[in-house]
């Protein structure tokens, strides 16, 4: 998922710094990443998903600008107002003016992301054309979970030993979950396996 100029492709002309933030979890769950302007909706999807820790398991959509962008899928999209996300480039939705923006994951769950235009840099190339996770805080949430109240429910049962739940928790999950952990190497690990 290389950024770096192919023959025959314009290069990047914009690199986006981004602010993800989980909504309706404290303390919050963020992460700052780097992605260039030539990446699809589609492609940011899967950054997105690398940086948090989610396992793309679940559909997802995007709202910008009173716009929603996915995969158009009839038995989610009723009103049939769904722009498909693989023929739209990040600078060609936020270009120079869109600030904020949200991404949803998994309509089951309801997991609502805030998404910030932090910066728009310079491409620089060999030190920020790729896709990066350059900063973040606490651990994602299991999938499957039960969106918010149920991630709240799992912490306090899987940290609380005496919980009648504990147990239940534990393997559920696999055993122990650290809610305040984070490792920017992880999930450019992960961001970069998507290559």
């Amino acid at each position: 998922m290389s950024t770096r100029k192919l023959p025959g492709r314009p290069g990047p002309t914009r690199i986006y710094q981004l602010r993800i933030e989980l909504q309706h979890i404290e303390p919050r769950i963020w992460r700052t990443i780097l992605v260039s302007d030539t990446l699809t909706l589609a492609k940011l999807d899967r950054i997105v998903q690398a940086a948090m820790g989610w396992t793309n398991s679940h559909l997802h959509d995007w709202h910008i600008e009173g716009k929603r962008y996915g995969v158009p899928d009839p038995e989610w999209d009723n009103e049939g107002d769904m722009l498909d996300e693989r023929k739209f480039t990040v600078g060609s939705v936020l270009a120079d003016s869109v600030e904020e923006f949200g991404y949803q994951y998994d309509f089951g769950d309801g997991w609502e992301h805030r998404i910030s235009v932090e910066k728009r840099l310079v491409p620089q190339p060999d030190y920020n054309t790729w896709p990066m996770c350059i900063a973040g805080a606490n651990a994602c949430p299991p999938e499957d979970v039960g969106g918010p109240p149920g991630y709240l429910d799992f912490v306090h049962a899987i940290r609380t030993p005496m919980h009648e739940e504990h147990q239940q928790m534990w393997l559920w999950n696999g055993g122990p979950f650290d809610p305040a952990a984070f490792s920017a190497n992880d999930a450019n690990r992960a961001i970069r396996r998507l290559r």
